[in-house]
C-alpha cells in the first residue's frame, strides 16, 4: 500500500509584534524545538509606529505551518500572525556580487551585463565592481552562474521581504477595532487634590 506524498512547499509567516528584547529568540525555538529549518528571516518597521513586522520562509506543509502560526501569536507580544503560499504573496529578494573590475572591463560589456540581467553597479573601484539585483531567488541565483566566469569574488543575499496580495492590512484591522472597542474614558483621580490628606499620617 503506498503512501500520499506530504504537501510540502514554501510558506511565508507574516507577524506583526512589539519590538521587544528576546522575542526572536523564543520565536526561533518554537522551529528549533519542532526541528524544521527557517529559510529566509526578516525583522523590519511595519507601516504602524512602534510595530515590527516578521517575515519567516519555511518549506513545510500547510497542517504544521498553522500549528506553528498558532504558537508564535501565543506569544504575549505578538499582536497578529498570517500565513500565505508563494502565490498570495509578492516578494522580493537582493542580491549584491563583487567581481574584477579588470576582468568584467576585458572580457565583457558591463551595459550588456546589467541589461539582460536586470542588475545595476553599486561600486566602480579599480579592483573590483559591485553589481546589485532584486527579484526572485531564480533570478539572482542566474547572475552567479553568468558572473562566475569573470571572477565572482563575493556573493550576498538577502531575506526575503514580502506582501500580501489579498489583505486589506493589519493596520486597517487595527484601526477597525480601535473605532468598535474604544478605550475607556480617563477617570479623574479623586485623590489628586487631596495629596495632603492621602499622605499625612
Amino acid at each position: 500500500m503506498s503512501q500520499q506524498p506530504i504537501d510540502r512547499q514554501e510558506y511565508n509567516i507574516t507577524a506583526y509584534t512589539e519590538n521587544q528584547v528576546g522575542l526572536l529568540n523564543r520565536i526561533a525555538i518554537i522551529f528549533s524545538r519542532r526541528k524544521i529549518n527557517i529559510e529566509s528571516l526578516n525583522v523590519s518597521p511595519s507601516e504602524i509606529e512602534g510595530i515590527h513586522r516578521f517575515n519567516i520562509v519555511i518549506h513545510e506543509t500547510e497542517e504544521v505551518v498553522a500549528k506553528l502560526a498558532g504558537q508564535i501569536e501565543k506569544q504575549v507580544e505578538v499582536l497578529k500572525v498570517y500565513y500565505n503560499t508563494n502565490d498570495d504573496v509578492i516578494w522580493q529578494e537582493m542580491a549584491l556580487y563583487k567581481v574584477p573590475t579588470d576582468i568584467i572591463a576585458e572580457k565583457a560589456l558591463v551595459e550588456r551585463l546589467l541589461r539582460e540581467n536586470g542588475a545595476r553597479a553599486v561600486v566602480i573601484r579599480k579592483d573590483y565592481t559591485v553589481f546589485e539585483t532584486t527579484g526572485h531567488r531564480e533570478e539572482t541565483d542566474n547572475l552567479i552562474k553568468v558572473l562566475q566566469p569573470f571572477g565572482l569574488i563575493e556573493f550576498v543575499r538577502s531575506a526575503r521581504i514580502a506582501i500580501i496580495k489579498g489583505s486589506e492590512g493589519f493596520n486597517r484591522k487595527l484601526r477597525e477595532f480601535e473605532r468598535t472597542e474604544p478605550s475607556p474614558e480617563v477617570a479623574e483621580n479623586e485623590y489628586l487634590n487631596s495629596r495632603d490628606k492621602v499622605f499625612t499620617m
